[in-house]
């Protein structure tokens, strides 16, 4: 779907209703709980290289200079260092971070809908997929700073469009990183109490796994992508071929 069409689905939508979305969610976790915690034991694994990428300057500056790290400041080098690594590694996690959830999200459609085919975690994992995440996280990156400039109220208002950015990106291929920012901004701002809400709950509940001796949180944590699901889905419609 090109972006003029799914413009136009979006302006004809109907209400994001906060009672179905929720209900759906909690309906087709009992079905993806177990994806929900492999998706994010695979995120732990995949951004395990970038906070190495982050450690081993430390490691190694110890090594070579045991004192180095006597004095209460850093060292100016290894700031200079840690300054040149911290976005790398912001936009590296991002980057992974949003194929991964739209992989999740691609198996949600799978287990609802009833699907045939293999669970595929790395669907996304390929040139066309991470480029486009690449830029859509130096995007988000920058939406993230302009927010912070206004006392922290902009990442209030941004986390309604971005938390639908993993949706267009899993199931509107033929969208450009922009496009599928526009696109977030557009469903985000038609149904954004709705949405902030819905996301706000469902986080709540997602951490309810830690009554069960914290662990059980790795098993409830995905829930509270789950909604965004549905609300991609009640507003634009799920493809089939994607």
């Amino acid at each position: 779907m090109n972006f003029t069409n799914l413009s136009e689905r979006i302006k004809q939508s109907a209400p994001v209703e906060f009672g179905t979305v929720f209900n759906n969610s909690v309906e087709l976790f009992k079905k993806v709980w177990l994806q929900g915690f492999l998706t994010l034991v695979l995120t732990f694994v995949s951004i395990l290289p970038f906070y190495l990428l982050i450690y081993l300057p430390m490691v190694a500056m110890g090594i070579s200079d045991p004192n180095a790290f006597d004095e209460q400041e850093m060292p100016p080098a290894f700031a200079g260092l840690m300054s040149l690594m911290m976005p790398i590694f912001s936009v590296g996690v991002m980057t992974v971070g949003i194929c991964l959830n739209a992989a999740f999200l691609r198996i949600c459609r799978k287990y609802d809908l009833n699907e045939s085919g293999k669970d595929d975690y790395f669907y996304y994992f390929n040139k066309e997929h991470l480029i486009k995440a690449l830029i859509l996280s130096l995007i988000m990156t920058g939406l993230s700073l302009l927010g912070l400039l206004t006392c922290g109220l902009g990442i209030i208002y941004l986390v309604v469009p971005m938390s639908l950015f993993p949706a267009f990106f899993a199931f509107d291929k033929e969208l450009t990183a922009l496009e599928i920012v526009k696109a977030g901004f557009a469903l985000g701002n038609k149904n954004w109490l709705m949405i902030f809400l819905l996301v706000i709950v469902a986080g709540l509940v997602s951490q309810l796994g830690v009554v069960l001796c914290l662990v059980g949180v790795l098993f409830t944590a995905m829930f509270s992508k789950i909604p965004i699901y549905f609300i991609y889905k009640d507003a634009v419609g799920i493809s089939m071929d994607v």
